[in-house]
């Protein structure tokens, strides 16, 4: 009877996870499943206060919403600055206009509803899992375990008013499952090589770590970032050394240096939130690149003889009729 009853109530129950998550989800392997168990509880547990359904959909005001409540301290309402401008992406101190103007007028298409995949490589035991704890998660362990595969973490942020999430990818750094990683590596929209301040053979590896990622993505449209990690354990002479030669890995991958220490935290919030930023920046771009920035209400007028097929009325004023 229980048996019976058991089957009735996992048919009737509604699915955990919806089709957001359809284009991130691991395929089946021999090792997936323990895996893929770890990452829905880490889409259903808020790394900051009390186990809760993140994406289950839920009744508040009359309405019915699909997303939860930012946390106060993920809203960006400026554009992060870089670590070091001889090597950054941009050295602009405001979003472009462009995002900035969409964003008011509220134009930022499906950016809100979407989800990056954020891509965490490098060596074996540089501190990548690390990184991803202590700003998701805001802890430290000092016991090394290594990554078997991947595993995931969801970030939510709200840029200038938009919603906007982050899904943050921590592959292994150990051989054998180097080839289990790597097929996770596709569709990502921002590389983060990762690499120990106080191993010079780290540094060297992680140009490889970037050809291996890069063979899974458009390198036109990725964004890239170097990150050197245990920043605590250089001494300042060493670290003045190990910096001037990663500018240069930086310079040469066109990626963003970042130098950080998990166990202190400096620079983790910071380096973050400039992923992020950068992130959402590049999507709205890509958006209003994507639908030439038309509004509803714009007229739509096909002629062969035109070769703009989206004119707008305060553009092109319709001719009647005689």
């Amino acid at each position: 009877m229980s048996h019976v009853l058991g089957l009735e109530l996992r048919r009737e129950a509604p699915p955990l996870l919806g089709p957001l998550f359809s284009p991130f989800i691991p395929p089946r392997r021999s090792c997936g499943s323990q895996m893929l168990r770890s990452n829905h509880r880490s889409l259903i547990t808020n790394s900051a206060g009390p186990p809760r359904l993140l994406w289950a959909p839920h009744k508040a005001a009359g309405k019915m919403n699909i997303l939860a409540p930012v946390r106060r301290d993920r809203v960006l309402a400026e554009l992060p600055q870089c670590l070091r401008k001889e090597a950054a992406l941009h050295v602009h101190k405001d979003f472009h206009p462009r995002v900035t103007c969409a964003c008011q007028e509220h134009r930022t298409g499906t950016v809100g509803f979407k989800i990056s995949k954020v891509i965490v490589v490098g060596d074996l035991s540089v501190g990548k899992t690390c990184l991803i704890n202590r700003f998701c998660k805001n802890t430290f362990d000092k016991n090394y375990k290594a990554t078997i595969g991947v595993d995931f973490e969801m970030e939510r942020f709200e840029v200038l008013g938009v919603p906007f999430s982050l899904q943050l990818w921590d592959t292994a750094g150990q051989e054998r499952f180097k080839c289990i990683a790597s097929t996770y590596y596709r569709g990502a929209q921002a590389i983060i090589i990762v690499f120990n301040l106080n191993d010079v053979a780290s540094l060297e590896h992680t140009k490889q770590w970037l050809a291996d990622a890069l063979k899974e993505n458009d390198p036109s449209s990725v964004l890239l970032f170097l990150v050197g990690s245990k920043k605590d354990l250089s001494t300042p002479a060493q670290y003045v050394l190990m910096e001037r030669d990663a500018l240069k890995v930086a310079q040469e991958m066109k990626a963003e240096y970042w130098a950080v220490s998990s166990l202190t935290g400096e620079n983790v919030r910071e380096f973050f939130f400039r992923v992020a930023a950068l992130t959402f920046e590049a999507n709205v771009l890509a958006e209003l690149e994507k639908s030439g920035a038309r509004r509803i209400g714009d007229v739509v007028r096909i002629n062969s003889d035109d070769n703009n097929l989206y004119l707008t009325a305060s553009k092109k004023k319709p001719t009647c009729c005689p």
